[in-house]
């Protein structure tokens, strides 16, 4: 039966707030009683639809299923049964759609923090990673050893047509096959141009023509800075960490051309879009105009099946600004960079504690057990400074962090503001959380920070890292989820994308089991269940993102944002999580089912040179852009080298 509701009272919480639905809005700005009012306001509102669904799993706690929902300007009108929806749509123009009559209908996937333009470069390159990847019109199985990595690399250039082109690869690691040196590649080809971009993202090895074609040569590295020559290796032609940003300028237009970004940005608009993601946000805002230039052409087209907010970059914001004022006021003016589908998210930055994962740079308390050393991505004082500044100007950070030291900077530079400036409902964000210990997550709570984990480690990392870098006790407990639902801090999931595939529902498989690639339970006592996983990719998501009032959720009055399932992940087998199949999504009202052009379905975009100078310019940037928001330089670097045209 229909809660005990004036009709008044329905159309207000649902239509209120309705983008596009102004005249409705106005007409109920003033309370009144009277149903004549009511029915004219009602018959002015845009045409509603009313979708039907086996069953819509809504995660509002005061009516947790229902079988048909009103849709009129964008907006979640009325949830209910087909007879209450219908009564309170009443007179108002509208529609039923049964499309979904046999599927299961949830709030829309939120995508919280992945990175397209790295995405889009490294998905649109010849794939070959440690683990399978499904996109569009292909699927690419995981390399099962470094022999089967250098069979398939060599088939790969054999099916090359031009003998002109670059290849590049991505995905290989070192932890996993072993260390590759550029003279193993020479052995592919000792013409063509080879490049392999680590898993990591972290690191590059070259062939002896890719160095040529470059301009790589002894002199050049004997040129870079101390730090960069101590993390590269021009025998091996080997760059990782500051090496590889030293060696980016040389060989961008190898990697990023305009043409590559174009290609990758849209599979990876249909990769996101076939994994029912309805918003997603990069978090590292591009800082070159030309560079998101290129991702507005694809990102904010009307057409786009989902909207796309870019975080700012504190790092680079105040190693710009010496002036703390200006920090903020050019942080804001990024906002006109956007438009259509893609937005500066407003009060939200980035800021980066220590390495990353999948090269073991993470700065963790114990040791590793080679005893080498992790990397902090911003010096203390730098650190200090952005936090402080935009703290203080009211800004919700969100922190990549990995290790529990890196975990431990983090919290003490938050207590430390909080002291001296109290905020109240901050929402700092600990993002990865690989690492951590259990004192630190009564910390967190204390703090009111909240968290963002990447559980796809587990799935991919605790049994390599059990034997190499964390040892077993540190590499099973990775991403300690359970202990922080038993704390009562709230969490929610990302992929980082490429660092995981960007698919909500096996980002939930991979949280709910916890099923490592041997087929283990890697920390069984930190598995959550699936009804918190499917909050961590919606609800939740959009609380880390202050969006919990628009999204994540099927209420009246929020955005239409709706993912379409062949079954409901909450009551299949756990183990199947990850099987329910994605009819396509409902975007702010628009009905689109996961189809993909035929042009999104070749296998990659071309690697042709171009000695472009405005070419090369744009390749170096969006290279730079890519490597960044997966690294970031470590802080004992000297800032982004730069070399001349060549023509």
């Amino acid at each position: 039966m229909m809660r005990d509701i004036s009709r008044r009272a329905v159309i207000k919480a649902g239509l209120a707030g309705a983008a596009g639905m102004g005249a409705l809005s106005r007409g109920f700005a003033q309370e009144s009683d009277s149903l004549q009012e009511l029915g004219g306001a009602m018959l002015s509102a845009p045409p509603a639809t009313i979708f039907t669904a086996r069953e819509i799993v809504t995660l509002d706690p005061n009516r947790p299923t229902a079988r048909a929902l009103a849709v009129s300007g964008g907006r979640i009108l009325w949830v209910g049964s087909l007879d209450e929806v219908q009564r309170v749509v009443g007179e108002q123009p509208h529609t039923v759609d049964t499309s979904f009559a046999d599927q299961v209908v949830v709030p829309g996937f939120i995508a919280q923090h992945d990175h397209p333009v790295l995405a889009a470069l490294t998905m649109s390159s010849e794939i070959l990673a440690i683990e399978d990847w499904e996109l569009p019109g292909r699927t690419v199985r995981a390399v099962k050893d470094k022999q089967d990595f250098m069979e398939r690399l060599a088939s790969a250039e054999a099916a090359l047509s031009s003998p002109d082109e670059p290849l590049l690869t991505w995905g290989y690691h070192p932890d996993f096959f072993g260390p590759l040196t550029g003279s193993e590649l020479d052995e592919i080809s000792a013409n063509r141009p080879i490049i392999v971009w680590a898993r990591s993202c972290h690191e590059m090895t070259l062939n002896r023509a890719a160095m040529k074609r470059g301009g790589v040569t002894q002199e050049v590295h004997n040129s870079f800075a101390p730090s960069a020559k101590a993390q590269s290796n021009f025998e091996e032609a080997r760059f990782w960490e500051q090496g590889l940003f030293a060696v980016l300028p040389y060989i961008a237009n190898m990697v990023a051309t305009p043409e590559r970004l174009k290609a990758g940005l849209e599979l990876t608009r249909d990769y996101m879009h076939s994994n029912g993601i309805t918003i997603g946000n990069e978090p590292g805002g591009i800082l070159a105009k030309p560079v998101q230039d290129a991702v507005n052409a694809v990102f904010s087209s009307p057409d786009m099946p989902f909207r796309w907010s870019f975080t700012v970059d504190a790092k680079t914001m105040v190693a710009k600004y010496a002036d703390d004022a200006q920090v903020i006021t050019e942080t804001e003016n990024l906002s006109s960079w956007y438009g259509g589908m893609t937005s500066l998210a407003p009060k939200h930055a980035k800021l980066f504690a220590d390495g990353a994962i999948y090269s073991l740079l993470m700065q963790v308390r114990d040791p590793y057990l080679d005893s080498h050393k992790g990397e902090w991505m911003m010096d203390k004082d730098a650190f200090n400074r952005a936090f402080r500044i935009y703290w203080d100007a009211g800004y919700q950070l969100h922190i990549h962090v990995n290790g529990d030291r890196g975990l431990d900077r983090v919290l003490n530079t938050l207590e430390a503001n909080l002291r001296r400036n109290p905020r109240y409902d901050h929402r700092t964000v600990l993002v990865h959380f690989a690492v951590s210990a259990p004192d630190q997550v009564e910390r967190i709570k204390t703090l009111g920070a909240i968290v963002s984990g990447n559980p796809y480690y587990v799935t991919a990392l605790a049994d390599r890292y059990s034997k190499v870098g964390l040892g077993p006790k540190r590499a099973q407990s990775m991403v300690r989820l359970g202990d922080v639902t038993r704390s009562n801090i709230s969490w929610s999931l990302h992929s980082d994308m490429p660092m995981a595939p960007a698919d909500p529902l096996f980002l939930m498989w991979c949280a709910v089991n916890r099923f490592t690639a041997s087929g283990k339970v890697a920390g069984p006592e930190q598995r959550v269940g699936a009804d918190l996983a499917l909050r961590g990719v919606t609800i939740d998501a959009a609380h880390s993102l202050r969006l919990e009032d628009e999204i994540g959720s099927i209420v009246p009055g929020k955005r239409a944002n709706l993912t379409i399932l062949s079954a409901n992940p909450l009551a299949v087998d756990p183990m199947q999580i990850r099987d329910v199949k994605v009819w396509g999504t409902v975007m702010e009202g628009r009905k689109l089912p996961a189809v993909y052009a035929a042009k999104n379905r070749q296998k990659k975009s071309s690697l042709e040179p171009n000695n472009d100078g405005k070419e090369s310019e744009f390749a170096h940037a969006a290279l730079e852009h890519a490597v960044n928001v997966a690294t970031c330089m470590p802080s004992a670097g000297g800032g982004w080298p730069r070399v001349p045209r060549r023509s």
